[in-house]
């Protein structure tokens, strides 16, 4: 109960519906999410030979929604969304978002995916300029053409070659960024925590369905992260949910957070944290250092964010 009402006075003192923008907020919500999220994804990297992406929708939303409805309930009175259009679409893009970004992770280092995926602020700045026409200024362009040439650092394309695996990450670079452009358009006005609740209610559903779906599709496999059967929930297997739970949790109130208190174009670059994080884990985890030429493309990374919020 101690823990449920830390968590409502968290929600109720720091996600209030924004009415002016707030860029350090918003700057810390995202290095924040990006650290804790990086580390969940390097988790489930570790755990996927265990469970399907669909299982592990379903469960860790599931706890994540009772937990983050239970301290709703009781601490905050959250409205009805602005637009329930809007708040499905941006729910729909975010989970569409993780089932590329997850389905790449079995078949790539951590460092690789997240470089991969972080050509998102590429798009969100492109995206900022055709949809929301923000004039995004030469220091704003120069910030993301710093983080993207350290991307491609770490990533080195020509050296590893492209494949499907390669693609999947920024696939789904392309739904977050569409995601944060209907955050800030469509629902800067609704409670992050509502936000937040339909985005895990979308994960449930999609776990539920996806495996019913391919259940009926193709025979369940030992080995595949996107059909592999059902496995019985013992207490480690909850265990570890838990701990993903708390993990998206943050993520999921942090990101309407984020975009609801600044532009896309300004915010966005500090996304390109998550690639540090990764770095880290994976050589925590894994074993994976990055090389000289990875270490020079986090650096352009970490400049092109602090120049970032300097971007009119």
């Amino acid at each position: 109960m101690r823990a449920l009402h830390i968590l409502g006075t968290v929600f109720a003192m720091a996600t209030g519906s924004p009415r002016t923008d707030n860029l350090p907020l918003a700057i810390g919500a995202m290095v924040g999410l990006t650290f804790f999220l990086s580390l969940g994804d390097a988790l489930i990297k570790g755990e996927s030979g265990g469970v399907s992406i669909w299982q592990l929708f379903a469960l860790r939303s599931a706890l994540a929604g009772l937990a983050l409805g239970a301290a709703a309930f009781v601490f905050l009175s959250l409205t009805r969304p602005t637009s329930l259009r809007w708040v499905a679409l941006r729910s729909a893009l975010l989970v569409a978002n993780w089932v590329a970004y997850y389905a790449a992770l079995p078949h790539q280092p951590l460092a690789l995916a997240a470089a991969s995926y972080y050509t998102l602020p590429i798009f969100i700045t492109l995206f900022s300029a055709l949809f929301l026409r923000e004039r995004v200024g030469p220091l704003g362009w120069l910030a993301t053409a710093l983080g993207f040439a350290g991307v491609l650092l770490v990533l080195r394309p020509g050296a590893s070659g492209v494949s499907v695996a390669t693609f999947l990450p920024i696939l789904a670079a392309i739904l977050y960024a569409l995601s944060a452009i209907v955050t800030r358009a469509k629902c800067r006005d609704d409670h992050p925590v509502t936000l937040a609740l339909a985005l895990h209610a979308g994960f449930v559903a999609a776990g539920l369905v996806g495996a019913g779906v391919l259940a009926w599709l193709a025979p369940p496999a030992a080995d595949g992260f996107m059909n592999r059967a059902w496995v019985p929930v013992d207490a480690s297997l909850l265990g570890i949910m838990a701990v993903l739970a708390v993990m998206i949790l943050i993520g999921s109130v942090g990101t309407a957070v984020a975009y609801q208190n600044a532009p896309p174009s300004r915010v966005g670059p500090f996304d390109f944290a998550y690639v540090g994080f990764a770095v880290l884990w994976g050589w925590l985890f894994f074993g994976a250092l990055p090389d000289t030429l990875a270490a020079c493309g986090i650096a352009l990374i970490v400049c092109g964010g602090l120049l970032a919020v300097r971007a009119n």
